[in-house]
């Protein structure tokens, strides 16, 4: 999906000249769509606690602001402004998904730097990534925990790198709509991390399977503990 991205984003300006856009929402749609905007953000820069009402209220700005622009990107550009064709990286035919991903990825980049700028004038690098982690559902941290769950001896070095990854991961993602293209996003990276570990001389296959394998025969025991004696 990464290589798709990359090669098919030069083809979205020309493809979107010749597709309709999305029709636009009606202003009461609308309004709705800006007031769970709105509390969306408040509840994020609220969890914050910064005891400074100017400072959560710049910072509200800047959450809402990006918000705002990434869901009308989304809304106003449809995965039709991207041809129907193939992953160049796998030869898998672009689903929907893969095809919303990718006009989304053109989003303006000067979006995502007014965001991490914003956020970075009035907040910590900690409350940055909290912020980060409200976007994505903190999926860094469930999904680091399915790494050690999987890899129970993981090295500090391999674990300092899929954290990066992960990292690298939610960033990009927050400047995608809804939960289901953050999880494409974080699945070019999962696959990122499975290849250096198999690159690292470990068999993530073979990990997988002995976790999954395991998880299955302690259900079965605990289910069979349950039972009562005949």
């Amino acid at each position: 999906m990464a290589l798709a991205l990359l090669l098919m984003q030069a083809t979205i300006s020309k493809a979107q000249d010749q597709t309709a856009s999305k029709p636009a929402p009606s202003p009461e749609a609308q309004a709705k769509a800006d007031a769970e905007i709105e509390k969306k953000a408040t509840d994020w820069i609220s969890s914050l606690s910064l005891n400074d009402a100017a400072k959560a209220a710049r910072v509200k700005e800047v959450v809402t602001t990006h918000l705002k622009a990434v869901r009308d990107w989304n809304n106003s550009h449809s995965y039709e402004s991207v041809p129907a064709g193939i992953d160049p990286a796998t030869g898998k035919v672009l689903s929907v998904m893969d095809r919303q991903i990718i006009v989304n990825s053109s989003l303006p980049k000067s979006v995502h730097e007014n965001l991490m700028a914003g956020l970075r004038k009035d907040l910590t690098e900690e409350q940055v990534e909290a912020v980060l982690d409200k976007y994505t559902i903190g999926k860094v941290a469930f999904t680091l925990a399915g790494y050690k769950a999987i890899v129970p001896d993981l090295t500090s070095t391999e674990e300092a790198t899929i954290l990066a990854n992960l990292k690298q991961a939610r960033e990009q993602a927050v400047d995608f709509k809804n939960i289901k293209q953050v999880s494409a996003i974080f699945e070019i990276y999962k696959t990122k991390n499975e290849q250096y570990l198999n690159s690292n001389g470990r068999n993530w296959h073979q990990l997988f399977k002995a976790y999954v394998d395991a998880v299955k025969t302690k259900k079965a025991a605990d289910a069979a503990a349950k039972k009562p004696a005949q």
